[in-house]
């Protein structure tokens, strides 16, 4: 734990960093929970301000070098495998616009992760009878728009396959002009959601980072 006496900012950022990225990669413990719970651990009571805490960026960097120190072995299959499912239920939604985000398109997907797409369609309740009609029983819950603005309706349910561990999916429900402008790359290149054709470009080149191949 650093002391009270010696925080110094930059030492606390890479400290919570590195601790919040263990939880993600071991627990599968969301960023909010393992960026709370990792302050926690290094500064013990202590209130802090923002600066003392790192942004999610600085996170998700710890998470893919402890993926690469302690699950080299394990992990790039399993990120694989969860690209798979991704890519068949964006062939399955194809109707209602499909894209893939989080972990399994950045790559820091470990198995606590889930998957999370987002249908941009004019009926957001079609998707849910698309989903009746194949006999798939879902969740109803509420995800926070990506662009801030409330919530949005959201199906989430397992695959399941025999003999392997069932794969949680998560449906984002939005309206076709939610997706105006929500494409476009960050100023490091990287996209936030990528369609079925991305995702199927990064299982033919799983080393090259999730940017705007094949979007």
């Amino acid at each position: 734990m650093v002391r009270k006496s010696h925080f110094d900012p930059q030492r606390v950022r890479e400290e919570i960093a590195i601790a919040a990225a263990k939880m993600i990669a071991e627990d599968g413990l969301d960023y909010a929970t393992a960026k709370r719970k990792a302050a926690r651990q290094v500064v013990g009571e202590a209130k802090i301000g923002g600066e003392f805490l790192p942004d999610n960026d600085q996170i998700e960097e710890e998470i893919r070098e402890y993926q690469a120190i302690f699950q080299s072995d394990s992990q790039p299959a399993v990120l694989r495998r969860m690209r798979e499912v991704a890519l068949d239920w964006m062939e399955r939604l194809k109707s209602f616009d499909p894209y893939l985000t989080g972990a399994v398109l950045n790559g820091t997907a470990g198995e606590h992760s889930d998957i999370h797409l987002q249908c941009f369609c004019d009926n957001p309740k079609e998707v849910a009878i698309y989903l009746l009609n194949g006999n798939v029983q879902y969740d109803v819950s509420e995800t926070r728009h990506f662009a801030g603005r409330g919530y949005v309706e959201t199906l989430s349910f397992l695959h399941r396959v025999r003999n392997e561990e069932p794969i949680g999916v998560h449906i984002a429900l939005y309206g076709p002009d939610d997706l105006r402008g929500a494409v476009r790359a960050d100023g490091r290149g990287r996209l936030a959601r990528a369609n079925a054709a991305a995702v199927r470009a990064l299982l033919g080149h799983p080393d090259v980072p999730p940017l705007e191949i094949g979007g």
